[in-house]
């Protein structure tokens, strides 16, 4: 017996079922047991395509063969109940107590989108909290039922032209009655399967009916339970229409991935696969609008609802038809753009043959081969044999493909490389010098380092690469000088910064096979500069960061050891490169940051910073002029003094660099030029009248002489008898309309005069400098012209140079056993420590002095260091705390002018210290005379030129009783060593 088209039930549909069936089997607890009689949908199945059905009655299975396309049989284990059952028993969604059909007063949820169905998953996003918690409270109490009611659109919005956000706002703002007159009345009974967040996902169980409100926040309210109007199961035109269903899903299943994946979803939770069912799954699952869908949740009539089903599942196959004249279309696009590669692929083969022209295989590997035969001599060998075994690779591979592209690149980043290729350079010593002195003032110790290198050199006859460190603080000028060296050598520069750098590929390079692989920094600079012998200028090299993707300090340890560069390998040319001639300069702030193995190949040459003496030449020769001409103004125009420079220098600037010397001076000439443009502005409005009279009035010669006398008369007594004589002799030899016109010609030139002398020259002083800076930054130092007792002047360094800091101690209490010290400012760990071996020091030195005098031991001393917000740490304010101690138990203040600095020891040994330069030149500032130094910091301040050290006497101490006689003693000894 033939079978019509219209049986063959689709496979995935009896998948379906039979999915359901396992879950019979595997959780019989949970779902009831299939009755003994067919479901009568299974039945008329049966009976049309020729098969008996058997009534195993094991587990309630029955077993029947689809009419699939490929004529196969398949034997299908499905799970049915009797059709006779309501929906709500059929559900295979696990039961609860109490049951479903008990709930008649339900939380509101607004659905905006689609009605949720019967049997099926849908997750909504609840953002009420006060619903939210309400869900969370019902699922808690083993009530885990809600109904979801679609939304209606607003009566003046079109449904279709709503943007989806714009409805979700609106959603959310709607509360109480205003929602409940925006729900539909039929939605479905819904489970709350869970709640993650603001999602909870519902699970449709039932149709319900709103009956009327209960409460507003939440919404709450009253419910009928739906069913379904009684229908006759063996009605030809029901099974007909749901037949005609299912014949017509099938198609689409065909055509359609998307609804495989709903089908998939909706086996895990069908029990019964009936008539009404069967409606509900195909208008869930069809991509009909919310409310056609809406229209088929609150049919009650079965064969209407499936009639509705069958026209939006009918709609669905002619949108698959589209869909696939689409396809089809763009298909054939395709194949005829292929079709046309195919046939320009053959025009070249031909072109080729005949020798019209030649390929892009061809032109890329004659321009490298061009690019590398003048370098062919000067290439190591190594070089050639990678180059031409990648030309060969090149002419095999076929240009479409990855590997073309990749060894392309490759290609060209070798043979742009300069091979051998060094510059010319410079060992002239003396236009070194000259070109350093030229961009730089002091910083001898550098200029002579660079000079060193010239000279070994010249001498040589061919230079070296080394490794050179400038350290200081910021603002010194370390960037300027690695340019200037290049200058001076007569070598290319590049720079790049190393700070916050993490990644090692940044040095090394990428490997070949990653997308978008790059060599590293020093190939690229080599690419640039166009010779392997440039300077490099490694800037921050003590901010090094360190990554996920290694550590680049350890990378740099084989750019920079002048054992290893000479072979340095970077991963994406995967070939040694000569790094030996090129001449590193690193730069740093805090030689401290920078990492051992990489500061052992360095040579450190360190930069204090500039003293006040020094910022004047540098403000003067250097900054001042660079500004005027970046701000346009005439050095005529303005005159800024040497008290005013003073004044910044030390009110505004004193950190050891000049760049916010350099920053103040900008913002004196930016303030200096708006004020000549007014001037000048200004000057423009009172000359204009005189013009117009000039040209309006007639030219006749009286008039022209009258004013021209007149305006000669206002600009100086000298060249007003000059330009007389001028004017009487050109009027004897020329005409008199010549003559006028001379005259008027001459008359504007004095205008232009009087212009000019009418701009006032701009004059910057002492006392008009807070006018263009503002108020100044630092004050003196200096708080006490007599230190009181237990008050001693230090000397400190910092970030901005040295300063001066003064320590006091005072008595808090006083008994018996009470002796304690109490430090405060904000003090690091070493310099607590300090303060109490100073304590200890001063205990044992009175105890040696004045052995009756039980103060230490009797009283509870503060010392404080001022400025208590900058936090302050190091040894060497050991002397001085130790004499602020002495000086408060023995009730003497400290000699007059004096400071000190040093780092003492429970012996009483003074130990050495650091930043002697910034430390005298803050004495200095603060104008003491009187210096106490560590013994072995002498070479240091030998070091010093001439104008720091002068006016100071400076003391060289090893033991605290030397600073003790000279601090506190009633006369100085004669053993003290002075310098």
């Amino acid at each position: 017996m033939n079978q019509p088209s219209i049986l063959k039930i689709p496979l995935p549909m009896l998948k379906l079922i039979a999915s359901s069936s396992r879950i019979h089997r595997v959780h019989p607890t949970v779902l009831r047991p299939a009755h003994d009689s067919a479901s009568p949908l299974l039945r008329v199945l049966s009976s049309l395509v020729g098969l008996s059905w058997r009534n195993t009655n094991v587990g309630g299975r029955y077993f029947f063969c689809s009419g699939s396309s490929d004529s196969s049989d398949r034997v299908v284990d499905a799970g049915v109940q009797a059709a006779e059952e309501s929906e709500s028993k059929a559900s295979a969604i696990v039961p609860t107590y109490p049951r479903p059909e008990d709930y008649l007063t339900v939380l509101a949820l607004p659905l905006i989108h689609r009605p949720l169905f019967p049997g099926f998953y849908m997750p909504v996003f609840v953002k009420d909290p006060k619903l939210l918690a309400a869900l969370q409270e019902s699922r808690e109490r083993q009530a885990p039922y809600a109904g979801a009611f679609l939304l209606k659109d607003e009566p003046e919005a079109d449904p279709s032209a709503v943007s989806s956000s714009d409805t979700d706002k609106n959603v959310y703002d709607l509360k109480g009655k205003e929602l409940f007159n925006r729900l539909h009345e039929v939605g479905t009974l819904a489970q709350i399967s869970s709640i993650h967040g603001d999602q909870v996902i519902l699970i449709g169980h039932r149709r319900l009916r709103i009956t009327e409100m209960v409460s507003e926040d939440p919404l709450t309210v009253k419910v009928d339970h739906l069913k379904d109007k009684t229908y006759n199961k063996d009605d030809d035109i029901i099974k007909a229409t749901s037949f005609e269903v299912i014949s017509t899903l099938r198609d689409v299943l065909k055509t359609s991935s998307l609804w495989r994946d709903h089908v998939q979803t909706y086996t895990k939770h069908i029990g019964d696969f009936t008539y009404p069912r069967l409606a509900d799954f195909g208008a869930a699952i069809s991509g009909a609008n919310k409310l056609q869908c809406q229209q088929v949740l609150e049919e009650l009539d079965v064969y209407k609802r499936l009639k509705l089903t069958l026209e939006l599942v009918k709609k669905e196959m002619e949108i698959s038809k589209i869909q696939e004249s689409i396809a089809k279309a763009i298909e054939e696009k395709i194949s005829g753009e292929q079709r046309r590669y195919l046939l320009n692929e053959q025009l070249k083969a031909i072109k080729k043959e005949l020798g019209l022209e030649t390929d892009d295989k061809t032109a890329l590997t004659g321009k490298f081969r061009e690019r590398i035969e003048p370098k062919r001599e000067k290439c190591p060998p190594h070089i050639l044999q990678v180059i031409d075994e990648e030309l060969a690779k090149l002419q095999l591979l076929e240009a479409s493909s990855s590997e073309f592209s990749v060894t392309r690149n490759y290609l060209d980043w070798l043979t742009a490389l300069p091979w051998g290729e060094y510059s010319d350079e410079n060992f002239d010593v003396t236009r070194a010098q000259k070109i350093l002195d030229e961009d730089h003032y002091g910083l001898t110790d550098v200029k002579e380092r660079i000079l060193e290198f010239i000279a070994v050199g010249k001498l040589r006859g061919t230079s070296q690469g080394k490794i050179i460190c400038l350290s200081g603080p910021p603002g010194v000028g370390k960037t300027s000088i690695g340019r200037s060296i290049a200058r001076a050598l007569n070598r290319k520069f590049f720079r790049f910064s190393v700070g916050g750098l993490a990644d090692v590929a940044e040095i090394k390079g990428h490997r070949r096979t990653y997308i978008g692989a790059m060599p590293g920094k020093m190939v690229q600079c080599l690419k640039n500069v166009g010779t392997a012998n440039p300077l490099v200028l490694i800037d921050e090299i003590d901010k090094l960061g360190r990554g996920h993707a290694g550590d680049p300090a350890s990378a740099l340890l084989e750019l920079l050891d002048p054992e290893q560069n000479a072979n340095f390998l970077d991963h994406y040319l995967d070939v040694t490169i000569d790094l030996s001639k090129v001449l590193f300069v690193c730069t740093a702030n805090v030689v401290e940051m920078i990492p051992n193995p990489l500061l052992d190949r360095m040579e450190v040459v360190a930069i204090a910073g500039y003293i006040t003496d020094e910022k004047m030449h540098i403000a003067r020769d250097y900054l001042e002029k660079t500004t005027r001409e970046a701000c346009g103004i005439k050095p005529k125009q303005v005159e800024v003094t040497d008290a005013a420079i003073l004044a910044l220098i030390e009110n505004y600037c004193r950190e050891a660099g000049v760049r916010n010397l350099q920053k103040h001076i900008e913002k004196i000439y930016r303030k200096i030029a708006l004020q000549l443009v007014r001037q000048g502005e200004m000057i423009d409005a009172t000359v204009e009248p005189i013009k117009e009279n000039i040209d309006s009035d007639e030219l006749g010669q009286n008039t022209v002489q009258n004013k021209n006398s007149e305006l000669v008369e206002g600009s100086d007594p000298e060249k007003e008898g000059e330009t007389s004589d001028k004017v009487d002799k050109v009027q004897t030899d020329l005409s008199s309309d010549e003559s006028q016109c001379l005259e008027v010609a001459k008359e504007s030139e004095e205008d232009k005069e009087i212009k000019t002398k009418t701009i006032e020259k701009v004059l910057v002083d002492e006392s008009n400098l807070t006018d263009f800076v503002g108020k100044p930054v630092f004050h003196a130092e200096r708080i006490y012209d007599q230190t009181p007792v237990g008050v001693v002047m230090g000397l400190a360094w910092t970030a901005m140079g040295g300063s001066t800091l003064y320590i006091e101690t005072t008595l808090v209490e006083e008994g018996e056993g009470k002796g304690t010290l109490h430090p405060t400012g904000q003090l690091g760990d070493v310099m607590k420590e300090s303060a109490q071996i100073a304590h200890t020091v001063a205990r044992a030195i009175l105890l040696e002095k004045e052995p009756e005098n039980p103060f230490f031991a009797n009283s509870k001393l503060h010392l404080h260091v001022p400025a208590g917000a900058t936090p302050k740490d190091g040894p060497s304010a050991g002397c001085t705390m130790t004499t602020s101690l002495l000086s408060l138990a023995m009730k003497k203040p400290v000699k007059k002018d004096l400071a000190m600095t040093g780092e003492v020891t429970l012996t009483g040994k003074i130990l050495p210290i650091g930043g002697v330069k910034e430390k005298t030149i803050a004495a200095r500032r603060s104008e003491v005379k009187t210096i106490i130094f560590p013994s072995a910091n002498r070479r240091d301040f030998d070091e010093l030129a001439p104008n720091v050290k002068e006016g100071l006497d400076v003391h060289f101490v090893d033991d605290y009783m030397q600073i003790f006689n000279l601090a506190l003693g009633d006369d100085q000894s004669q053993n003290i060593e002075s310098h």
